[in-house]
């Protein structure tokens, strides 16, 4: 399997960034559900080795073995809506409107969450990752709101954009945290 660490999950302020891993996932032939899957595309061929990008189709216990490596993982996924509080802290759904919204989320391992035959979700993976290694990296969420779910390989305009925006936030989280360091691992999306 690998090395097991001994340590838990690690807040990310507090680590070496020199393994990245960013995971896509979404089904590339349901439209802007393909969103996850074409930003970590996308990431391979404009960022530098420190970063490894996989796009599959779904969170599989097998990937807990590249988890463990990563010094920090991003899961990137599409949502038809998005969670966001107002000023009073309630929750609400937010649906499409003219701009294309991506949030970014700390996660945490969640052994309440299932971890179902061969798909996870992103917080049953990570804690599947600690029991079996007794170490997590910290890992964010990306998610990227779409608007369309139908049957095709293409992304609606609005997940074009959302694609282009969740780059640029993944782009930033990593320089933010590598200029902390003095090094700048990402190259400059045009």
């Amino acid at each position: 399997m690998g090395k097991a660490r001994s340590s838990t999950i690690a807040p990310i302020k507090m680590f070496e960034m020199n393994n990245i891993l960013v995971i896509g996932y979404g089904n590339d032939l349901r439209y802007d559900d393909g969103i996850g899957q074409r930003v970590a595309n996308d990431l391979n061929l404009n960022l530098n080795f420190t970063i490894k990008s996989l796009a599959v189709h779904q969170l599989t216990p097998e990937l807990a073995e590249t988890i463990v490596k990563a010094d920090l993982v991003i899961f990137v996924d599409a949502c038809l809506s998005l969670q966001s509080s107002d000023n009073s802290g309630h929750k609400s759904l937010t649906k499409l409107a003219s701009n294309p919204d991506v949030q970014v989320r700390m996660l945490e391992p969640d052994s309440n969450k299932t971890l179902g035959g061969h798909t996870a979700n992103p917080e049953s993976l990570l804690a599947f990752t600690q029991v079996i290694y007794s170490y997590c990296p910290p890992a964010l969420l990306v998610t990227v709101l779409g608007e369309n779910f139908q049957l095709g390989d293409k992304l609606s305009s609005t997940g074009e954009i959302g694609v282009a925006i969740a780059i640029e936030k993944i782009t930033q989280i990593i320089n933010q945290e590598q200029d902390k360091k003095g090094t700048n691992i990402c190259m400059k999306l045009d």
